[in-house]
Order: C-alpha cells, then sequence, then structure tokens
C-alpha cells in the first residue's frame, strides 16, 4: 500500500500581496499607520511596507512578530505569557541568534493545515496590530 502526499501550495507573491493590503486597510479604517511583513515558510521576506507616518521601529517590529510567529507556529499574542520572568519559556527571548519579539502582531499562515507563512504588524497598540494581522489571514481564506 502506497501513500501519496499532496503538496501543499506554498505562499505566493499574489497571496503576499493579499495579506498586506488586507492588514493595511484594516489599519487605515481604524487611522492607525502601520508596517507590515509577510515571510514565506524559510523566514525569506515576499513583501513589506511602511506607511508614511508610521513610526520607524514599526519596520522592525513587524518583521521580528512575523517571524517569530513563523518559528514557533503560534499567534504572537499566544506568546506574551509564556516568556514573562516566572512563564515556562522565560529564556526563549535570547535562545536564538535572530531576535525574537513577543509583542502581539504576529500571525503564522497555514493551508490546508501546513505552515506556509507569517505577517506580522506593528505600528499600533499590541491589540490593534492582533487585529489587523488577523485581518489579512482571515482575508486570505
Amino acid at each position: 500500500m502506497s501513500t501519496t502526499a499532496t503538496a501543499v501550495t506554498p505562499l505566493t507573491t499574489q497571496d503576499a500581496e493579499v495579506l498586506l493590503t488586507a492588514a493595511r486597510r484594516a489599519a487605515e479604517t481604524a487611522q492607525v499607520a502601520v508596517s507590515v511583513t509577510v515571510l514565506d515558510a524559510g523566514g525569506h521576506l515576499l513583501t513589506f511596507r511602511r506607511d508614511d507616518r508610521a513610526v520607524l521601529i514599526s519596520g522592525e517590529t513587524s518583521t521580528r512578530k512575523a517571524y517569530t510567529a513563523l518559528q514557533l507556529n503560534a499567534p504572537t499574542a499566544d506568546l506574551v505569557e509564556l516568556v514573562k520572568p516566572d512563564g515556562p519559556f522565560h529564556s526563549l527571548t535570547t535562545a536564538l541568534d535572530r531576535p525574537l519579539l513577543f509583542i502581539a502582531g504576529g500571525i503564522p499562515v497555514h493551508r490546508d493545515g501546513t505552515l506556509i507563512g507569517a505577517v506580522g504588524v506593528g505600528g499600533g497598540a499590541p491589540e490593534q496590530d492582533h487585529t489587523f494581522a488577523t485581518a489579512a489571514v482571515a482575508a486570505l481564506g
């Protein structure tokens, strides 16, 4: 008996544009200037955009949020409590060469149950960034 693995379509540049546009649209509706980063499953940049009025650091935070969500396959909002000094993963913030960021706004992207990338949003309050990233993933379907 042979089993055939079904290949999952990776995150495409067209998908990345859908994610970027939806996150920015959600932020614009809330009148928040943001940066949006979309990474593929390998952690490579597919698209990035910083609004003209977004604080400069938002570019770095959006990228780190996306990377963190990708590496841990979890929304960064779900990880905040785990890395506090009394949390079970408190040392994780310094465990890797590439810095992770445990602030809400990073969401992993799945297709057919497989991790294919991540989106990160920075520039608003953490809860806002999480909402904008969630809207992006919902738009991808």
